[in-house]
């Protein structure tokens, strides 16, 4: 039975119960007639026990407000605890987490159909999200065969010298493209082969430090060729996690500063230990992000418009979001008060 046919079964099971607003109406008259009881009681105790004479008004409003602070306690609870569940089940939808149900079985046939609407409807957007990810997963590997052929054969042209001067400038905007497409693939494939990751896999003790550093020397070419000097104060800090997914993290947010930075601009990176956490930040002194960006900049194929050049896939800070939500991580984006972007990674230690 799917979760649709076992909601129309819920639906049907239910109707004869009893409605939640008729059960409220019935608990809030039983508890005023136990309030009136109980104070009629107490009226003849205190008569009996005591000379004085006490309102029977009195011990009516004495009553009411004791019994009522206690019943309503425990009616809040047993009205408003399915509310607080629904919410938070709902906070981790909106998360992506569509892995998210709740216990169907409730004396409230509200409540049940609710949770059953609830369950039906994070079943169907599981469904969607994972047949999406299949289709894009098999779609961009059927890609790279065929813009692999692209790039071999354009290879072979530029090594000709057959070409005159405009030919030779098509070949390296063939090649230029292919590779950019070879890239944004690689990365579909590589964030659709995450996203169905949970757990950390492969990790291995080795030097954070290090593994930053020789992020800058691979750029190298790339930071030289704007004159962008580097500030780095890196601790020495062993770190036990996944070295080939991590290279994708520095790798991204070094780019992305020497990318951002003007000529003779300055990158500041800084790698501390602080408790059982490690924090590393990396700021430019770019043109900084816009309000929207900051809201939206880890979104998958998201590019900030203001941007004066828009190169990249904006698959990227989504790659990064995804590797360090596996390694038990966090990342933020923030705007510096003298200008730039400055981003801060979080990461557990031992």
């Amino acid at each position: 039975m799917n979760t649709r046919e076992r909601f129309e079964k819920v639906r049907n099971e239910q109707r004869n119960r009893f409605s939640l607003r008729t059960r409220l109406t019935l608990l809030v008259t039983m508890e005023m007639l136990v309030c009136v009881v109980i104070s009629y009681g107490l009226d003849i105790l205190f008569n009996k026990v005591f000379p004085w004479e006490i309102p029977l008004e009195l011990e009516m409003i004495l009553v009411c407000l004791l019994v009522g602070i206690l019943v309503t306690g425990q009616l809040s609870k047993y009205f408003f605890n399915p509310i607080k569940k629904l919410r938070k089940a709902m906070d981790r939808v909106a998360d992506g987490d569509f892995s998210v149900r709740l216990n169907e079985k409730s004396s409230s046939k509200e409540i049940m159909e609710i949770y059953t609407g609830f369950n039906l409807m994070a079943n169907e957007l599981s469904s969607t999200e994972i047949l999406q990810t299949d289709f894009v997963s098999n779609v961009s590997h059927e890609f790279k065969t065929p813009i692999n052929a692209i790039e071999g054969y354009s290879t072979l042209l530029q090594d000709s010298d057959n070409l005159n001067e405009e030919q030779e400038k098509y070949v390296e905007k063939i090649l230029l493209n292919t590779g950019r497409l070879s890239s944004l693939v690689g990365s579909i494939l590589l964030l659709s082969k995450l996203e169905n990751q949970q757990i950390p896999t492969n990790r291995t003790n080795y030097r954070l430090d290090e593994q930053i550093r020789q992020s800058i020397v691979v750029q190298e070419s790339a930071w030289e060729k704007k004159n962008i000097e580097f500030d780095v104060e890196l601790e020495r800090i062993n770190y036990l996690g996944n070295e080939t997914m991590m290279h994708h993290v520095w790798d991204n947010l070094i780019s992305n500063a020497i990318k951002f930075s003007p000529d003779g601009g300055t990158v500041k990176l800084r790698l501390t230990q602080k408790s059982k956490k490690l924090v590393f930040t990396i700021e430019d002194n770019g043109p900084g992000l816009t309000e929207e960006s900051l809201n939206h900049i880890f979104d998958k194929f998201y590019q900030d418009s203001s941007r004066h050049r828009q190169e990249g896939n904006g698959l990227g800070l989504a790659l990064v979001k995804r590797i360090l939500t596996i390694e038990k991580g966090e990342i933020a984006a923030e705007n510096l008060p003298s200008g730039g972007s400055k981003f801060t990674v979080t990461l557990q230690t031992k």
